[in-house]
């Protein structure tokens, strides 16, 4: 079984606290908690490096 990590904070998303979308550049899948999707924090794609908020 895969664990899932949200890539801003790190934390083990589990059920519904999270959302997947893809990267605008590359469409790599990003996974992020509601947590900070809700404070808008940072993200970088770790496949292409694109910086988003």
């Amino acid at each position: 079984m895969e664990v899932t990590t949200c890539i801003t904070c790190g934390s083990v998303l589990v059920g519904t606290n999270y959302v997947a979308f893809p990267c605008p550049e590359c469409g790599e899948e990003i996974y992020r908690c509601k947590r900070c999707r809700r404070l808008a924090n940072t993200y970088r794609c770790k496949k292409c490096g694109f910086t988003g908020p």
